[in-house]
């Protein structure tokens, strides 16, 4: 099946080739955990990839495909190609692809296919989904071994803080090479915890952000080693301090009329119905979400009392210790109107993370499910259960459970994913418990 191309986006990019004198061109795609894989090619095979694709072998990546299943062919999406700022000695180019199967056919365990699939499914109820996440990070020096142990934060600055701000100027450049990869930054902050930061980008629609977010951490990652640095989207690298979040603000249009469908000025809440039912589907397969969106053993370190990271399954205005938080809007800023998830971490596969997202808030709104009264009390200086409230999962083995017992979540990700995806976290859950760790030789060794 050949590709459809606008003749107007190939003669484009091909001017952007010859005015950047650009040499390579990296074919990027995601495994189903969330890395990003490449494929590069010399410019001089930039048309036929763009007429025939590029073929590869699934087998060897993560997920994807048994050795009897292997070929597979990428497709480039042609708004994605931008030249690469750090890389212009090289005069290096990116692109980001679709997979498909020999006979033309999307892979069905392309996380991104994963995501179009839910965001189809959201357009035949007339909806448009947009997402704004927010990624934090730590920056750690290296050791002149090379080595990054013991770990050594960039600063000692806190929430915002200025003068004792090391990451200043290594910010600016990140914000500088996102900008140049089409990214639009909106704010860049230090965070709570020494040697971590904060960098927001605009939100939009939601296959969008999930490329950015990928762009994100592959951009970040090579501006801090740069400067000599290791950037790092661990949830929760060092024990005792704030560990690094994805809150994502979220919000539903009208695809007819281009207008929110989130807002209702009749509501105590300034929340459509069509919203308080997204929010109940989302609160409702909570348990399910959380290995899509905190997929690391380590992740559930950071998911605990004390560190403004969600520990109830609950909603609220301006609750930062609830799930769901809805931000005030301004008068007259009605479209501002969202819903804020606050337990991803930037660890995360943003294109799963946002189609399990999506189809829980559609469940939402097909059954017409109602969220539960709003929590606005401090819920990490309370007893939540007492309160009636569920908890999430508290480490990646119940939360693998939970998404075994939700068809919901399973039917979103697809079969493939699906099974790929829980054997892939079985398996680095039963290696974590096999573990003997520093903490028990320190706890144990002696005692007994």
């Amino acid at each position: 099946m050949k590709p459809d191309y606008k003749p107007e986006d190939l003669a484009r990019i091909d001017e952007v080739i010859r005015r950047n004198d650009i040499r390579f061109i990296r074919l990027q795609f995601s495994d189903i955990i969330g890395s990003s894989k490449q494929i590069t090619i010399p410019v001089d095979h930039w048309d036929n990839a763009v007429m025939n694709g590029v073929w590869f072998d699934g087998s060897s990546i993560e997920g994807f495909a048994r050795i009897a299943e292997s070929d597979m062919y990428l497709r480039p999406d042609l708004d994605t190609f931008i030249v690469i700022p750090w890389e212009m000695d090289l005069s290096t180019a990116r692109v980001i692809c679709d997979v498909h199967m020999p006979d033309g056919t999307p892979f069905a365990g392309d996380p991104r296919y994963v995501l179009k699939r839910q965001l189809t499914r959201a357009a035949r109820l007339g909806l448009d989904y947009h997402v704004g996440p927010e990624l934090e990070f730590f920056l750690f020096k290296v050791h002149a071994n090379g080595n990054l142990l013991p770990l050594t934060p960039h600063d000692e600055a806190g929430y915002f803080d200025i003068s004792t701000d090391l990451a200043h100027s290594v910010r600016r450049q990140m914000v500088d090479a996102l900008t140049a990869m089409g990214i639009d930054v909106e704010a860049s902050h230090h965070e709570v915890a020494a040697g971590q930061s904060e960098i927001d980008f605009r939100y939009g629609p939601a296959l969008t952000a999930a490329d950015s977010a990928i762009t994100f951490r592959t951009t970040l990652k090579a501006v801090a080693q740069k400067n000599g640095l290791h950037c790092t989207f661990m949830p929760k690298p060092i024990a005792g301090v704030a560990g690094s979040g994805m809150h994502v603000h979220q919000s539903l249009w009208a695809l007819d009329s281009g207008e929110t469908a989130m807002y209702d000025p009749e509501s105590d809440y300034g929340l459509s119905q069509t919203a308080l039912h997204f929010i109940a589907g989302q609160l409702a397969h909570a348990p399910a979400l959380t290995p899509l969106l905190a997929p690391l053993v380590n992740s559930y370190k950071r998911l605990v009392p004390g560190y403004e990271a969600p520990v109830y399954i609950s909603w609220g205005r301006t609750n930062r210790s609830a799930l769901i938080r809805i931000p005030r809007i301004p008068p007259g800023r009605h479209k501002s109107t969202r819903c804020e998830l606050r337990c991803p971490d930037p660890s995360c596969n943003p294109y799963l993370a946002f189609a399990v997202m999506l189809a829980a808030g559609l469940d939402g709104i097909e059954n017409r499910l109602e969220p539960p009264l709003p929590a606005e009390e401090d819920l990490y200086h309370m007893d939540g259960l007492r309160a009636g409230l569920e908890m999430l999962p508290g480490d990646l083995g119940d939360a693998l459970a939970a998404l075994k017992q939700d068809e919901v979540i399973q039917d979103a990700l697809g079969q493939h994913v699906y099974e790929r995806f829980v054997e892939a976290k079985t398996v680095e859950w039963g290696e974590y418990q096999r573990c003997v760790t520093q903490w028990e030789l320190d706890r144990y060794l002696k005692l007994y």
